[in-house]
């Protein structure tokens, strides 16, 4: 045999031995923007850590939810990584589900991570899960129409005043509707805003002996606000839209307005992606009666199930992709305003702050929100978007089918929220709860 041919061979055969020995963790993530971009770049992982192999799976928010709770509730073991919120990660860690965030790589600066998303992502100060972004929710308008109109948009907006904007902005004959807001089903999805909309109207899920409140006043108020402002200046078909469809609505040009998760701000001011670019405000989520709980809390971070074979590789990625190191790649590759927001101060330094024009309102609304206190009036529960108790995933959603009703027409408000506050005692005294 030649040497060439022998080192050849040789050098295959080494390859093939890499690659049986690699081990493929099945990463299991929602699909939108920032998380595509760490599945395109993290073949530099898979460079550096060439005996780990990636297998992504990406799912819609809804869908992810339900896949990933039956998985980790049965213990089927079919994903290493997952990409969860607080909410999961605070029930899941107190199960034992999910595997400690010890033993961090030297130079990870767990320290450099905000207090609040650590805290939310942990458990009797356990941490469960490593940020890969945190967000709040704030308000995207677009100036030029503002300027147009002759309107000025107040720092701290009211859903009085975002009404009023609405309707004067409102054109559905020129395919430009007054506001875009959540309204496809799920916890997750239109009742994230519903929640803080009620919450600014002075609503509460539960009063403080876990009795339900929708057929109180507050709720009865923000409920008919919702409703109204969607389907009187909201664009049609608003009952599908959630986190991805309103983006893809306000970067085409069709909604002078937007109120969603603060981490849209890269999104809406990519050129590559957004038709209206350089024509969009920012500012505060609306307030009403309170300001309490006006603005949510989240974050998407990633997680190890303890069904997981291979917990170390696993965490070399978590540690990698929620990493300092991260953050300069995406803005070595990608631009420094697509730097994963809401999880590090060292991210907001001044020239993020000078590049990014959402950048300081993200900053004071991550500041500003308190899940300990999300209502005017005293609260039983964690959460101010969400509640947190592992009954919530399926009573969110049944509300949040019955607000979609009422937004199609298919049943009034009143009757609606009749419904939801007899299916929820319903729920929440077969759990227990109510005192």
């Amino acid at each position: 045999m030649k040497a060439s041919n022998f080192l050849l061979g040789t050098a295959c055969m080494a390859t093939i031995a890499l690659a049986q020995a690699a081990e493929t963790l099945t990463v299991a993530t929602v699909n939108n923007a920032d998380m595509i971009r760490m599945q395109r770049l993290s073949k530099t992982f898979e460079q550096q850590n060439p005996d780990i192999k990636l297998n992504w799976v990406v799912l819609e928010e809804n869908v992810l939810r339900q896949r990933l709770t039956t998985d980790i509730a049965t213990q089927g073991g079919q994903f290493d990584v997952l990409t969860i919120g607080m909410y999961e990660a605070s029930l899941w860690g107190d199960k034992g589900w999910l595997a400690p965030m010890k033993d961090l790589p030297e130079g990870y600066d767990l320290d450099d991570v905000f207090p609040s998303v650590r805290e939310g992502l942990s458990v009797d100060g356990t941490l469960f899960a490593l940020p890969f972004y945190a967000e709040s929710s704030m308000t995207y308008y677009r100036t030029d129409l503002f300027e147009q109109a002759g309107l000025d948009m107040p720092e701290h907006p009211t859903w009085t005043q975002m009404a009023g904007f609405a309707e004067k902005l409102h054109k559905p004959g020129e395919d430009q509707y007054g506001i875009c807001l959540r309204g496809k089903a799920g916890w997750g999805e239109n009742m994230a805003l519903v929640t803080t909309v009620a919450n600014a109207f002075g609503a509460r899920w539960f009063d403080e002996k876990w009795q339900p409140e929708f057929d109180g006043p507050e709720w009865t108020k923000a409920a008919n606000f919702y409703v109204d402002l969607l389907s009187q200046y909201g664009p049609p078909g608003a009952s599908s839209n959630g986190f991805n469809e309103n983006l893809a609505l306000f970067n085409s040009g069709k909604c002078a307005m937007w109120v969603d998760a603060t981490v849209a701000g890269s999104f809406v001011t990519d050129e590559s992606q957004s038709k209206v670019a350089d024509k969009v405000g920012f500012t505060f989520a609306p307030q009403e009666e309170t300001d309490k709980g006006s603005a949510w809390l989240y974050s998407w971070a990633l997680a190890i199930p303890t069904s997981s074979q291979q917990k170390d590789a696993a965490k070399t990625f978590t540690a990698w992709a929620t990493s300092k190191d991260y953050a300069r790649l995406v803005a070595e590759t990608d631009g420094v305003t697509n730097v994963p927001p809401g999880t590090r101060e060292s991210t907001y330094d001044d020239e993020y702050m000078a590049a990014a024009p959402f950048a300081k309102i993200t900053l004071e609304s991550l500041k500003q929100a308190d899940p300990a206190s999300p209502s005017a009036k005293p609260v039983p529960y964690v959460g101010i978007q969400l509640v947190t108790i592992p009954e919530f995933q399926a009573i969110g959603t049944q509300v949040g089918k019955m607000f979609s009703a009422a937004l199609t027409g298919q049943m009034p408000v009143e009757q609606m929220l009749t419904a939801v506050q007899q299916s929820t005692t319903r729920e929440m005294k077969r759990a227990g709860y109510p005192k």
